[in-house]
């Protein structure tokens, strides 16, 4: 068995996440009191009881994705003395899960990576006015299609591809008009489903440079090391092991697309066959089958699939 670690992006929050771990776990609760010490916020309460809207508020909930995941790892080192760089040949993670696979792999602490995350959120947010951008998940169309969609509907404002998730499921990013007429071509050339997605802000579109600026600026004053084994990186799908070029890679990783689906590839073609979801939800183990069914996915975010994972090591 090769594994890969990946860690999940924004959507797969919800309010509860991670209570389990921590009441089970004293090193998740200690996971979680140092981020929330980053913060100076209990964000830990925050997820364990909500509201709602307010943990699905992009600051807010990118820091605390990034927690639970950690949390699970961490619990992982204490109870069953997992290393890392055994464990698993790569790791990468889905947008904001990319700042938790950089923290796990050693390139910048579990503080800096819950600061970054809460700069990255905020400068995403202001970076568009509120009901100015839209993002549209395109089922049943797949990456080359939905680019000539997007092109096609960039006559009405920015219009790009955010998100190659899977085989078939491909997001859209840009102005609202833009999103909006993408959608209504895409259905016109039988995409089999098209959802506008409850988002306030055209995430991985070019509409976000302010927020890559910001990220810049942020980026070059946190200390970062080479991670211990090598992070498939969201924009160019390929692995990397230079913090300088990872400090690159992620400014840029805020208007790029998110090359999900080639960087799961681009691992099974080194070795791969078992891809483990740290954190909360199951969307990427869930999409592993979809890119590839000789891939396999297993997610692990609660005392009881930490106990199921620890007997595979």
């Amino acid at each position: 068995m090769t594994r890969a670690f990946v860690f999940p992006g924004q959507g797969s929050q919800a309010v509860g996440m991670g209570r389990e771990l921590a009441e089970a776990f004293p090193a998740a609760r200690e996971l979680f009191e140092e981020v929330d010490e980053a913060l100076k916020q209990n964000l830990t309460r925050l997820m364990f009881e909500g509201p709602g809207e307010d943990l699905t508020l992009t600051e807010n909930a990118q820091p605390a994705l990034m927690a639970v995941s950690l949390a699970a790892l961490r619990v992982l080192q204490a109870e069953a003395g997992l290393d890392l760089a055994a464990a698993c040949s790569f790791v990468a993670g889905h947008s904001l899960g990319e700042y938790s696979a950089l923290a796990a792999a050693g390139t910048f602490s579990v503080a800096d990576a819950a600061r970054l995350l809460r700069t990255r959120g905020k400068a995403m947010q202001s970076a568009v006015p509120v009901g100015e951008g839209a993002m549209a998940a395109l089922i049943g169309v797949d990456m080359d299609v939905a680019a000539e969609i997007a092109a096609e509907a960039s006559a009405a404002g920015v219009c790009e591809t955010a998100n190659d998730n899977a085989p078939g499921q491909v997001v859209l990013s840009g102005a609202v008009a833009a999103v909006e007429k993408a959608v209504g071509i895409a259905k016109e050339r039988g995409a089999r489903k098209c959802v506008m997605l409850p988002v306030s802000a055209p995430f991985h579109s070019s509409m976000l440079a302010p927020a890559a600026e910001a990220m810049q600026e942020a980026l070059a004053g946190v200390a970062m090391k080479d991670p211990v084994v090598p992070v498939v990186a969201n924009v160019t799908a390929e692995p990397v092991r230079d913090a300088a070029r990872i400090r690159e890679l992620l400014v840029e990783q805020v208007t790029a697309t998110v090359r999900w689906r080639e960087g799961v590839l681009a691992m099974k073609e080194r070795g791969v066959d078992t891809v483990v979801e740290l954190g909360a939800g199951k969307v990427l183990s869930g999409l592993v089958r979809r890119i590839d069914r000789e891939m396999t996915g297993q997610s692990v975010g609660t005392p009881a699939d930490i106990e199921e994972f620890v007997k595979t090591l």
